[in-house]
C-alpha cells in the first residue's frame, strides 16, 4: 500500500468532481458533484439518530439496488426537519444532477450539511448545479466545498496492487462539531476504482472499515441528523473482481480501513475550537466491546477533554470515565498512563512530577493509555480537547 501525496476522492481512475459557490452559504464554495464515468456499485451507512435529514432517506432509497454513479453535496443547509418540501428538494437535487450527467436520478446520491430546520434555497441550488464543471483533478476543491465549521479540508488516498493491477482508494470528509457517531459519521465520501464482486460485499467492507474508525471518534457527544458515509466502486482499475475471503480481499480491506482511519482522525483533530487531538488506547479489557466502551468514554468525557486543554494531569477523571463507561473495571487492577508518565499502576497512585506529566499534555497529539488487566480486549478512540472557542462557535451558529 502506498500513500498518495495530496490524494483526493478523484485520485481513483474514472472519477471527476466539480464545485461552485452557489450562494447557499454567505460566502465560499458550498456545492459539489463527484461522479464516475461508468456504472458503479455503491454502499452507505447513515445516522442512527431517529431524526433524519431528507438526503439520508433519499440515499437509502437510491442505494436499494446497490448501484450509484454520482454524489451531489451541499454545505450551509442540512435540509433536515423540512418535511415533504425537504424530500422534494432532495429529489430535485438528484434529478438536476442526473440531467447534467446524462444518467438516471436513481444513480445519484444526495448529502447536505449545515443549519437544521431551514428550507433549501433551491434557486441557488439550481443555478449552482448548472454552473458546476467536473474535472479529474477536482477532488481537492470538492473537499473544501463540503466544509462548514471545518478549518481545513480533509482528504486521503492510497494505492495498492491487486492481482497485478494498481487499485486506488480516495476519500474526503467534513466535520468539526456535532460529532459522536454510532454508524458512520458526519459526511464522508470514498471512491475506489477497484472492481468488487457485489454491492453486498462492498457494504461489508465499508461497515468493517467504519467500525474501528468513524465509530471510535467523538468531539461533543452529539450524533447528527445528517451523518452519511458513501462508498462507490467503479472497477476502472481493470482488476478481476475482488472476492470475499481471498488474499486480495484482505489487502483491499486493509487499505480501505487505513483511509477510513486517517479520515476519521482528521475530524477531531479539527474539532470546533480544538487545539489537540486526543488518542485513547485501552488494553486488557474483558473483551473488545468493553475496550470500545471504555475508550469512547474517556475520549468523550468533558472533564477529561477540559483537563487536556489545560494540560492538567488529572488522572482521576480518566478513571472516573472508565468506571461509568459500562465496561468491566476493577480499580485495584487498572493502569493509567499519559504519554510516557505512569500515573496509576495496579490501582496504586504513582509518584510523578506534575510538570513532567503536564508536558505530556502540551503537544498537538495527546496519548492516554489504560490497561484494565481483565482480558485481551483492546480498542482505540479519538477525541479532542474542549476549549472556550467551542462554546463561542456553537453559541452563535445561526446568528
Amino acid at each position: 500500500m502506498q500513500i498518495i501525496s495530496e490524494g483526493s476522492i478523484t485520485s481513483p481512475k474514472g472519477f471527476a468532481a466539480g464545485s461552485t459557490a452557489s450562494g447557499i452559504k454567505k460566502s465560499g464554495l458550498d456545492l459539489c458533484i463527484v461522479a464516475s464515468d461508468r456504472p458503479a456499485l455503491a454502499a452507505g451507512v447513515f445516522t442512527t439518530n431517529k431524526v433524519k435529514a431528507a438526503p439520508v432517506y433519499l440515499c437509502r432509497e437510491h442505494l436499494a439496488d446497490g448501484k450509484s454513479r454520482a454524489i451531489v453535496v451541499n454545505s450551509g443547509n442540512a435540509n433536515a426537519c423540512t418535511h415533504e418540501r425537504g424530500m422534494a428538494d432532495a429529489r430535485e437535487m438528484a434529478s438536476l444532477t442526473a440531467e447534467k450527467l446524462g444518467i438516471s436520478a436513481e444513480e445519484v446520491l444526495v448529502a447536505s450539511t449545515g443549519v437544521i430546520g431551514v428550507h433549501m434555497p433551491m434557486t441557488a441550488v439550481r443555478s449552482g448545479i448548472a454552473a458546476i464543471e467536473l474535472a479529474p483533478d477536482g477532488g481537492p476543491v470538492a473537499a473544501r466545498a463540503i466544509m462548514t465549521t471545518d478549518t481545513r479540508p480533509k482528504a486521503r488516498a492510497v494505492s495498492l496492487e491487486i492481482a497485478g493491477q494498481t487499485v486506488t482508494i480516495g476519500g474526503m470528509v467534513k466535520g468539526a462539531g456535532m460529532i459522536h457517531p454510532n454508524m458512520a459519521t458526519l459526511l464522508c465520501f470514498v471512491a475506489t476504482d477497484a472492481a468488487v464482486s457485489s454491492a453486498g460485499y462492498l457494504r461489508e467492507c465499508l461497515v468493517s472499515a467504519v467500525d474501528d474508525s468513524f465509530n471510535m471518534i467523538t468531539i461533543d457527544g452529539d450524533t447528527s441528523t445528517n451523518d452519511t458515509l458513501l462508498l462507490i466502486a467503479n472497477g476502472a482499475a481493470g482488476n478481476e473482481a475482488i472476492q470475499p475471503g481471498t488474499a486480495e480481499a484482505a489487502a483491499f480491506q486493509e487499505a480501505l480501513s487505513y483511509v477510513a482511519a486517517e479520515l476519521a482522525k482528521a475530524v477531531p483533530a479539527d474539532g470546533e475550537g480544538a487545539t489537540k487531538l486526543v488518542e485513547v488506547r485501552v488494553s486488557g479489557a474483558a473483551d473488545r466491546d468493553d475496550a470500545r466502551r471504555a475508550a469512547r468514554a474517556v475520549a468523550g468525557s468533558s472533564l477529561v477533554k477540559s483537563a487536556v486543554y489545560g494540560a492538567d494531569p488529572n488522572w482521576g477523571r480518566v478513571l472516573c470515565a472508565l468506571g461509568y463507561s459500562g465496561a468491566a473495571v476493577d480499580q485495584e487492577k487498572a493502569d493509567i498512563r499519559i504519554g510516557e508518565v505512569t500515573l496509576m499502576k495496579d490501582g496504586d497512585i504513582q509518584p510523578f512530577v506534575k510538570a513532567t506529566a503536564s508536558a505530556q499534555l502540551a503537544g498537538p497529539t495527546v496519548y492516554i493509555y489504560c490497561d484494565l488487566h481483565l482480558g485481551d480486549g483492546q480498542a482505540t478512540a479519538w477525541g479532542c480537547d474542549l476549549t472556550e472557542a467551542y462554546v463561542d462557535i456553537n453559541a452563535k451558529y445561526t446568528t
